[in-house]
């Protein structure tokens, strides 16, 4: 039961409390005694809760596990993976020691990642036993059976292979009796739902908003039974066409992994290769039969029979390492405290614009869906005053803008942009801004590059800084080349900036016609990759960090006009940079850097491994950071340590004579 003050004045004679009735002192102190009793109340019940390890304090957890015997891993930051899961399921792990479904569930709770166990024995080609007959086990494969081949080499391969007498802990070899084989999923699935398509033409659209080809992902589906072990539908695999066209009931649909609003008769849906018919693009491969539409989920594109008024609404899971650029995913946390009022878009405002418009210099205005928005907008921030467009919880809004769009800030102005994808022309600021924070956006590299039927520019720069004083503060975000006076100051954290190539320009003055006339703004890189040459007045600091550039005419590729102050740590750039003295950084020696040199899956912005490290990638690059992750924008999904997290785990649940081999799927 709670107390309250009137409770606690209950209690007392009523004498007591007709002469308090004037002063109120005694009120006032049962009040500070009631806050007290529910301070203690609260403390109380959590003690309760920590009892128990579905509901205790994270940092009851190891005391727990250490009540049964569990041995602690390498830490790793709350939120990513917590050692909760593992501890909660420890003692049925150990009643059923040994098994592929345990070591397939322990993976996934060690690492965080969805995973599979394949027992690459029972893949091993045999001589047929009459008493016995193995019919799974052919010495060739069914060439008529086109699942099976596209699965080859995969997670979910079940075609017979020779024996492969390599060891499987180097993972070189694979199949042979002793060999165990856990693949993992680094790449998430990550949910777009009620998006605007890209429009190509009348009948041909893009599930991708920004206008670029998007792979599919599946929308993983828990597992019923502790004894099942991970099929296509339970990990965030991308969808082939083959796998959608025979198993499209179970992908399409509102809650499932894809689905075009409208559209609800699997009948009519066809899954063909929408690719382009020739190298022009004017054309696309298929065309749907009347009454139908055509979909293509390995390149995201869609065509229908007949021509469409307005682009059809979609709902679609695509492939990201975590969240970083914005998406669906939870941002709260990162909302401006205080604003007011609040503008809604769409509803009473069409447009953002008109939200703008009504705040008059000072609020936030608030994107209540993920629709995509093409304005011209104009933008100016009131004395003193803050604003914030941010897209709501839960929603990813993509705002093409029509014209560059200039945003002016009178003195101490303050401005931030949270939840958006902004791509199409560049933001430019102006005027006396205080503070400029991005968090959680995605300013399309190359802008128009991305989007279909505009005009491309790969060296097109997405932010322009003109304010002298202002602080800009850019995080969790991705962005194209950055032009930032020298009078301000830049702190980025976990992001990616993007220049399309490590010769472009990706950060530097807002005159920098020619790299190395004019320097950017002081600089703070902590956990960034960045692809292009940087040009700063000073680095104030950079770590953990990434600095993929080149030089070009003579110049070196990271330059720092200021090397007696700031500091470089634990980060890769290229050796003949000139900036102050490094302390761990890669590579340490000129002599090294061909081999230890950033490898990555992707480099192209919409692809799902953009900006993730190669697993080819040098060790120095991959465990060098301060902590021994990984460098870069995606430092803090601890990779590294949780790979040998489940390393140490599998030598406690690995049944004896049995090797383990670690394959990462995506």
């Amino acid at each position: 039961m709670s107390l309250d003050k009137n409770k606690l004045l209950e209690l007392l004679p009523v004498i007591y409390r007709l002469r308090d009735a004037e002063a109120g002192a005694l009120e006032g102190l049962l009040t500070v005694i009631a806050e007290q009793v529910d301070v203690l109340q609260e403390n109380l019940e959590q003690l309760y809760d920590d009892l128990f390890i579905e509901t205790c304090a994270e940092w009851v957890v190891p005391y727990i596990g250490d009540l049964i015997g569990y041995r602690q891993l390498h830490q790793i930051r709350p939120g990513q993976v917590s050692s909760r899961a593992e501890v909660a399921n420890t003692i049925a792990y150990r009643r059923r020691k040994g098994t592929a479904a345990v070591l397939e569930e322990l993976a996934q709770d060690v690492t965080g990642w969805p995973a599979r166990v394949v027992e690459f024995f029972q893949l091993l080609k045999t001589t047929q036993y009459l008493n016995h007959l193995r019919k799974h086990n052919l010495a060739s494969p069914d060439l008529r059976q086109g699942q099976p081949l596209e699965d080859l080499d995969t997670a979910f391969d079940c075609v017979a292979h020779s024996v492969d007498v390599r060891r499987i802990a180097s993972n070189r070899g694979r199949h042979n009796i002793p060999n165990i084989g856990i693949f993992l999923w680094r790449l998430g699935a990550h949910s777009l739902h009620r998006a605007a398509a890209a429009r190509v033409d009348a009948r041909r659209f893009l599930f991708n908003p920004v206008g670029s080809n998007l792979p599919l992902f599946t929308r993983p589906e828990a597992e019923d039974e502790s004894t099942h072990l991970a099929e296509p539908l339970n990990v965030p695999l991308a969808i082939s066409r083959r796998r959608l066209d025979q198993n499209l009931p179970s992908y399409y649909g509102p809650t499932k992994s894809l689905y075009i609003e409208g559209w609800d008769d699997t009948s009519q849906i066809q899954i063909c290769n929408l690719a382009d018919a020739d190298a022009s693009g004017t054309a696309w491969a298929h065309t749907p039969p009347a009454g139908s539409v055509a979909i293509d989920p390995e390149l995201g594109r869609i065509a229908f029979a007949a021509n469409q008024d307005s682009p059809p609404l979609v709902t679609f899971h695509y492939g990201c390492s975590g969240a970083l650029g914005g998406g669906e995913y939870s941002r709260a946390a990162t909302f401006s405290v205080g604003l007011e009022p609040v503008a809604p878009v769409p509803a009473p405002h069409p447009t953002i614009q008109a939200a703008i418009n009504n705040l008059r210099s000072a609020g936030v205005v608030e994107i209540q869906n993920s629709a995509t928005y093409r304005e011209n907008l104009i933008i100016e921030v009131a004395p003193n005053q803050g604003m914030e467009i941010r897209a709501q919880e839960g929603c990813r809004p993509f705002l093409f803008l029509t014209q560059p769009c200039t945003i002016i800030g009178h003195k101490d102005a303050t401005l931030s942009l949270n939840g958006l994808v902004i791509g199409g022309n560049t933001l430019q600021f102006l005027g006396d801004f205080r503070l400029i924070r991005l968090i959680h956006c995605t300013l399309v590299p190359g802008l128009a590059r991305h989007v279909h039927g505009t005009a491309t520019d790969p060296t097109a720069t997405s932010l322009i800084v003109a304010a002298p004083l202002a602080q800009v503060e850019i995080q969790d975000s991705i962005t194209g080349g950055l032009r930032i006076a020298a009078g301000a100051q830049a702190h980025i954290l976990n992001c990616i900036i993007d220049a399309s190539t490590p010769a472009n320009i990706a950060y530097a003055g807002i005159n920098a016609g020619a790299f190395g006339s004019d320097p950017g703004a002081a600089l703070t890189l902590k956990n960034c990759t960045s692809i292009g040459r940087v040009h700063t007045i000073r680095l104030d600091l950079v770590s953990n960090s990434i600095l993929l550039a080149e030089g070009t005419g003579g110049t070196e590729p990271v330059i720092s006009e200021q090397v007696q102050d700031g500091c470089v740590r634990f980060s890769y750039l290229p050796f003949d940079s000139k900036v102050p003295r490094r302390y761990h950084c890669q590579p340490a020696k000129a002599a090294d850097s061909s081999r230890v040199r950033p490898l990555f899956t992707s480099l192209q912005y919409g692809d799902p491994g953009y900006g993730q490290l190669s697993t080819r990638c040098a060790s120095e690059i991959r465990q060098g950071a301060e902590d021994e992750a990984e460098m870069g924008a995606w430092h803090d999904l601890y990779q590294p340590q949780r790979e040998i997290n489940l390393r140490l785990r599998l030598t406690e649940y690995l049944r004896c004579s049995l090797e383990a081999g670690i394959f990462y799927a995506s």
